[in-house]
C-alpha cells in the first residue's frame, strides 16, 4: 500500500502543479502582461518669445518649479525705450486725429455755408426771373403804344433799360449760382477728403488702433522678457548661464510636467484583442520592485511605425528579409495613467516598468490585490 500511497501522492502533487500552471498560463492569456514598459511624461520646451542676452537666472539644473516661477529674464531695457517710444506715437497720433478732426469740423462748416449760399442764389435767380417777367410784360404793353403815339417815347425807353437791366440782373444771379454750386462741390471734396484721412471716429479710428495695438505689442515684448514657468515640473539639462544670448522662438531649457506621467506599455499584438480604456492596471516600477502601482488603460495605440514598404534607395521600397517559420508579433503601445502614487515612490521619464492589464475590469468593482511581479520577470 505504501508504494501505491507514494504514488498517488506523487500523482496529485503533479497534477496540482499542472493545474496551478495551467490556472497562471489562462491568467496570463486573459491578463496579458509585458515588461516592456516605461515612464513617460510632457516635456515643455521652454522658448522665449523675444531675443536678448540673460540678466537673471535664479534656476539650477533638475529644480522643482512651479507654475509662475521665474525661470530666467532676458535684458529688458531696450523693450522698456520700445514701450516709451511706442506711448509717444500714440500721443502723437492722438493730436493728429484730434487736427484732422477739426479739419473734418471746417470743412463741414464750410459745406453748410455754400450750402445756403447755393439757397440764397437760387431765391435770387427766382427774385430776378419775377423781375424779368414784369419788365418784358411792361415792355410789350409800352412797346405798340409807343409806336403809335399814344404813350411817349421816354416811356418805351424806361421800359427798354428796366428789361436789360432785369435780363443783366437774372444773368448775375444765375453765374452767382453756379458759382456757390461749384464752391460746394469743392468744399464736399475737401470734406471728403479730411473724412478719409481721419478715418473712423473715435476708438475704431484705423491710426488710432494701430498706434495703440504698437504700444501693445511693445509691452507685450516687455513682458516677455521675463519667462516663466507654464506648469509644475523639474528642470532638466540646463545649459543657460548669465550672459547668454536667448534667440527668440529658439528652445532654451526643458521643463518635465510632473501632472502628466503615463505609463507605456508595449504589449504583444496577440494580446490586447481584450484591453480596454478603463480596465485597471497595475504597474511594477524596475527601480521600486516591491511597491506596485495602480492604474487605469487610457487608450491603446492605433499605429507603429513600419520599415518595409518605406522608400529607399533609388525611391524602391526597403523589404527586410525574414525567416518564413519565425513570426515575430509586434508590439501595440498602451497608455496607462497611475490613480495615486505612494509617497517615496519618484517617477522619472525612461524608467522601465512592468504592467499588468486585468481584462474586464473598465466598469469598475474590482478591487483584488495583486502583488508586485516577480524580480526574475521583472
Amino acid at each position: 500500500m505504501k508504494p501505491l500511497f507514494r504514488y498517488l501522492a506523487t500523482a496529485a502533487v503533479v497534477a496540482l502543479a499542472i493545474a496551478i500552471a495551467a490556472a497562471k498560463y489562462w491568467d496570463y492569456l486573459v491578463n496579458p502582461w509585458t515588461r516592456d514598459g516605461q515612464v513617460m511624461a510632457q516635456v515643455v520646451q521652454i522658448a522665449p518669445r523675444v531675443s536678448g542676452p540673460i540678466v537673471q537666472l535664479p534656476i539650477v539644473d533638475n529644480q522643482f518649479v512651479k507654475a509662475g516661477d521665474l525661470l530666467f529674464e532676458i535684458d529688458p531695457r531696450t523693450f522698456a525705450v520700445a514701450v516709451d517710444n511706442a506711448l509717444a506715437k500714440l500721443d502723437q497720433t492722438r493730436d493728429e486725429i484730434d487736427a484732422l478732426q477739426d479739419q473734418v469740423s471746417a470743412a463741414e462748416a464750410s459745406v453748410e455755408d455754400y450750402t445756403a449760399r447755393i439757397d440764397q442764389s437760387a431765391s435770387a435767380v427766382k427774385q430776378a426771373d419775377a423781375s424779368l417777367f414784369d419788365a418784358q410784360a411792361t415792355y410789350d404793353r409800352v412797346r405798340p403804344l409807343a409806336e403809335t403815339g399814344t404813350v411817349s417815347r421816354q416811356r418805351l425807353d424806361n421800359a427798354t433799360a428796366t428789361l436789360n437791366g432785369a435780363i443783366a440782373s437774372k444773368a448775375a444771379a444765375e453765374a452767382s449760382l453756379l458759382s456757390a454750386r461749384a464752391a460746394l462741390r469743392q468744399e464736399q471734396a475737401d470734406l471728403a477728403q479730411a473724412q478719409a484721412t481721419l478715418g473712423a471716429p473715435g476708438a475704431e479710428n484705423a491710426q488710432l488702433r494701430a498706434a495703440f495695438a504698437d504700444a501693445q505689442t511693445a509691452q507685450l515684448n516687455l513682458e516677455f522678457t521675463q519667462v516663466v514657468a507654464p506648469v509644475d515640473g523639474y528642470v532638466t539639462n540646463l545649459n543657460l548661464r548669465l550672459g547668454s544670448q536667448a534667440v527668440a522662438n529658439q528652445p532654451a531649457l526643458a521643463l518635465v510636467d510632473v501632472n502628466s506621467y503615463w505609463i507605456a506599455a508595449y504589449m504583444r499584438e496577440t494580446t490586447v484583442a481584450n484591453v480596454r480604456p478603463g480596465d485597471r492596471a497595475v504597474v511594477t516600477l524596475m527601480s521600486y520592485p516591491d511597491r506596485p502601482l495602480e492604474g487605469r488603460v487610457d487608450s491603446l495605440g492605433w499605429g507603429i511605425a513600419v520599415d518595409d514598404g518605406s522608400t529607399g534607395y533609388n525611391l524602391l521600397p526597403n523589404v527586410a528579409p525574414t525567416f518564413e517559420w519565425i513570426r515575430l508579433a509586434q508590439r501595440v503601445p498602451v497608455r496607462v495613467v497611475l490613480d495615486t502614487l505612494p509617497d517615496g515612490v519618484e517617477l522619472r521619464i525612461g524608467n522601465t516598468a512592468s504592467v499588468l492589464v486585468m481584462t474586464g475590469t473598465a466598469g469598475g468593482g474590482d478591487t483584488t490585490e495583486v502583488p508586485p511581479a516577480p524580480r526574475a520577470l521583472q
